[in-house]
């Protein structure tokens, strides 16, 4: 059999050679470190998310809050360093087929929960498989859905066998939904906390705080170095800054970006850390429910927008316009020979009388739950539709149970996406046909066609041909407005302490800030 080894794949080429080879040369996470970290202290971060629907429940994680907790509670196989490359977790290496169908994953051995249970091959398959099968709620049921069957070799290795190729399937692993967790009677059991990252959960009150101490028995050294984090559910704007304003907290994510100069003059001690990435904001539109069922309707929606000015007056410059599709300008395959969509009121005319219309009238939901300046960003849309004779009827609505109330139940609402790491991954979760996060509901059948193929095409010009005529469907065709593409902002005080390069496949270093971070 033929084998392809891996470890390190990243951005540029995704079939390299031994994890284990990489880990032990550079930093986990990928980056040079600023100062040489040093343990201690007790850590409170303002999070600007976090719900009293919450739960413990991995397959249920769509918030920053909860994918910090998976990230500090828990460990995957692999995961995604700084730089963008995939590295070793709880999978010490890792091999495939050469056709990529068939992948290997050595589990480091003697590991424990945080309870003292010792991690076992049954514990990683009955991981994965909560997340698969016909009755799976998971949101992470469409990255899983390939794999055809999980077995296991000897007393080390885990064997993934595929419907079809994926030469990204170590990146998958990654994702903050499949965290290894102990198996009770059969079953996974995700309700006692229990878990293999590098800390322990002390206390979670959803929508309040969650509390966490250092894993001193966690199987790698060099993370983890607070003794204890506290963070604090604070999704009210002005409650945040002044938390951290006034010392009550050492970190925030999600700044008002209109007042971040201000904030900084006011408490010099504040630190605002900007790193680009692949979050964007969009406008979500049912494209089940009328009128949005016509492609013509979301046509014309997405050139009553002005991209340019939101961007100017909702990002204050941290971020670029948005074309309609999820892949950002820093990604392997993003489509630049594709036609900017741009704020024309005649076009969107043009494109209501298409759909029988002389103008039309929609509600659109928003609150900062969304993202910061949502309703704002709501505002301009519809000051922008007026001369399209589009007349967008903002409905602001409750920050609290946004995601569980109004995401994809109300049929215009306003949402924020992280991205993925990798092209086929954000477009599973989000855009292929019955994907449980396919928030637009929106079905296309040539599209489904293509990412199946482009998964597993390992020629680089025929992928990145698929892939851009996959942004190009969604971008002419789609049911979400993308009007930008915004940069992670957040701040610390002087205290904190991290690596010169951060994580940009998510917000806060990643998501990995309880475990990279430090005092100083």
């Amino acid at each position: 059999m033929s084998i392809i080894k891996g470890g390190s794949l990243d951005r540029r080429g995704f079939l390299k050679t031994t994890a284990a080879t990489a880990a032990a040369a550079t930093l986990p996470w990928g980056a040079a470190r600023a100062q040489q970290p040093k343990r201690g202290g007790h850590l409170r971060f303002g999070m600007g998310h976090g719900s009293t629907t919450d739960t413990l429940d991995p397959a249920t994680y769509e918030n920053s809050f909860t994918t910090s907790l998976s990230h500090g509670l828990h460990s995957r196989l692999t995961e995604v360093g700084a730089d963008g490359s995939i590295k070793s977790e709880l999978a010490e290496s890792w091999e495939a087929t050469d056709d990529a169908t068939e992948w290997r994953f050595k589990v480091r051995k003697g590991v424990e929960f945080h309870s003292g249970k010792t991690v076992t091959l049954e514990d990683v398959v009955e991981s994965i498989n909560y997340h698969r099968g016909e009755n799976s709620t998971s949101a992470a049921k469409p990255i899983v859905e390939p794999i055809s069957e999980i077995t296991t070799e000897g007393n080390d290795t885990v064997v993934f066998k595929l419907s079809g190729p994926n030469a990204d399937f170590p990146f998958v692993l990654s994702d903050y939904h499949l965290n290894i967790l102990p198996v009770k009677d059969g079953k996974v059991d995700w309700r006692a906390g229990d878990g293999l990252g590098s800390y322990k959960l002390v206390d979670f009150d959803p929508g309040v705080v969650a509390s966490f101490e250092r894993n001193e028995n966690y199987y790698q050294d060099d993370r983890a170095f607070f003794d204890s984090i506290e963070m604090l559910s604070l999704v009210d704007q002005n409650a945040r800054t002044t938390a951290l304003v006034s010392g009550d907290v050492d970190a925030i994510d999600r700044l008002d970006l209109k007042t971040v100069g201000l904030m900084q003059r006011g408490n010099p001690n504040i630190k605002i850390q900007s790193v680009p990435g692949n979050l964007h904001y969009t406008f979500a539109m049912l494209t089940n429910q009328d009128p949005f069922t016509d492609n013509n309707v979301r046509l014309a929606l997405k050139h009553a927008v002005n991209r340019e000015e939101m961007v100017e007056k909702i990002l204050f410059g941290y971020g670029v316009v948005g074309n309609d599709h999820p892949i950002g300008r820093g990604q392997r395959y993003f489509n630049d020979e594709l036609e900017q969509t741009t704020y024309d009121p005649d076009k969107a005319r043009y494109y209501l009388k298409q759909a029988g219309l002389d103008s039309l009238s929609v509600g659109l939901s928003a609150a900062d739950a969304a993202f910061l300046g949502a309703v704002d960003s709501a505002l301009l849309f519809r000051n922008s539709a007026e001369a399209a004779d589009i007349d967008v009827k903002v409905v602001r609505e409750p920050n609290d149970g946004y995601w569980s109330d109004v995401w994809m139940k109300k049929p215009f609402s306003a949402v924020y996406w992280s991205g993925r790491v990798v092209e086929d991954q954000m477009f599973t979760t989000t855009y292929q046909t019955g994907a449980a996060w396919n928030d637009t509901f929106w079905s296309n059948e040539r599209f489904d066609e293509l990412l199946v193929k482009a998964r597993g095409e390992l020629d680089e010009d025929k992928r990145r041909q698929m892939y851009y005529e996959m942004q190009a469907i969604v971008n002419q065709q789609g049911g979400a407005v993308i009007p930008m593409f915004a940069s992670w902002v957040f701040a610390h005080t002087d205290k904190v302490a991290h690596p010169e390069v951060m994580g940009s496949n998510w917000d806060v270093d990643g998501m990995r800030w309880m475990e990279r971070w430090w005092f100083a």
